[in-house]
């Protein structure tokens, strides 16, 4: 760790009560808020500027027994907190063996209870000094070096860096389990450069599917299609799956950003054939949801079988299915309250 790139703003307030001899005050507190400003940055992140926790505080003069300073932690408060087996923060109950040395709770199981550090035996003995001195600790959001300018005490942090919106997406190729995460435009070139996916711009498509022995399904995910239009990326999947008993075939749009931004857009889906058809119309969900998760909402165009066979035609032994739609923008009209669609050109 790079102690230079830590800074430590501390704050002790509410002097008052001295002790007869000049001992510490009843009622001191103290608090620190360390910034710890890291290097490291992902492919197509931009890392935002550093900014102090208060501006008011860094500046402010000593007044009224308040006193307000900068200073670097000697030793990395933060460093005590991580965890020798996994490195990741940890969080009571925090274990220490007889010789002092720290680990967290799920590392305990997975070393067979002996120090990895001394290999003695560790016991049942927490550290409630270092669990202290975490409940006086506020850390910016993990996700800084992307955006993220919110700071937080220390164990209501990993609960925003789960929602938070800077956050790394997933990628959302569904044919195998990718484990690459990355913002949008690192994502869309992942898609087309690692995933060969086919990339389009324009709201309109016309899709064939085509397979010759529609019967085989086995959750096989067919086909990725990534969109550009409003100067944003969607995801059409098409794919067949067992549904219960009976194989489907399933078309949605996931929108690569998050859900709010999701909600301004929709998007309409066809199918058919023999003066028949299906017509699906919906918002895209965010590929905050996974893939899994949006198929299995059934939030999207579902065609059965028997239903697809006969769109298909002919001896209904081979599929061939023509999926249309378009995606549009909804546009408020601040007269009348009411969304108008927007088509891009």
């Amino acid at each position: 760790m790079d102690f230079d790139n830590i800074r430590c703003v501390s704050v002790v307030e509410g002097v008052d009560d001295e002790i007869p001899g000049g001992g510490i005050p009843r009622s001191l507190h103290h608090r620190q808020v360390i910034h710890i400003h890291d290097h490291g940055h992902g492919p197509g992140h931009n890392p935002a500027p550093s900014k102090p926790a208060n501006a008011a505080a860094a500046t402010a003069p000593m007044t009224n027994g308040s006193v307000i300073a900068n200073a670097v932690v000697p030793g990395g408060v933060h460093e005590l907190l991580e965890c020798p087996v996994c490195t990741n923060s940890m969080y009571p109950p925090i274990h220490q063996c007889h010789n002092g040395h720290t680990l967290c709770s799920t590392c305990k199981t997975r070393v067979q209870n002996r120090c990895p550090t001394c290999r003695q035996e560790l016991g049942d003995i927490r550290c409630l000094a270092l669990e202290k001195v975490a409940e006086s600790l506020e850390l910016p959001c993990k996700f800084y070096s992307l955006g993220c300018p919110e700071i937080f005490p220390y164990y209501s942090k990993l609960k925003h860096e789960a929602l938070c919106d800077f956050r790394p997406y997933n990628c959302p190729y569904a044919g195998s389990e990718c484990t690459v995460v990355g913002d949008v435009p690192f994502l869309v070139s992942h898609l087309r450069d690692d995933h060969k996916v086919d990339m389009h711009t324009g709201c309109s498509f016309n899709h064939r599917y085509v397979k010759s022995n529609p019967r085989e399904v086995e959750n096989a995910t067919w086909m990725l299609t990534v969109f550009h239009c409003f100067g944003q990326y969607f995801c059409l999947h098409f794919e067949a799956f067992q549904l219960g008993m009976a194989p489907v075939y399933m078309a949605f749009l996931r929108f690569m950003g998050d859900d709010i931004e999701a909600r301004s857009y929709s998007y309409s889906l066809e199918v058919g054939a023999n003066g028949r058809k299906l017509i699906w119309e919906g918002t895209p969900r965010s590929i905050r949801d996974s893939h899994r998760k949006v198929r299995d909402s059934h939030d999207g165009l579902i065609i059965q079988r028997n239903m697809a066979l006969f769109f298909s035609g002919g001896d209904r032994k081979e599929l061939k299915l023509r999926v249309t739609g378009r995606i549009w923008k909804e546009q408020q009209n601040q007269e009348a309250g009411a969304g108008i669609p927007s088509l891009c050109t």
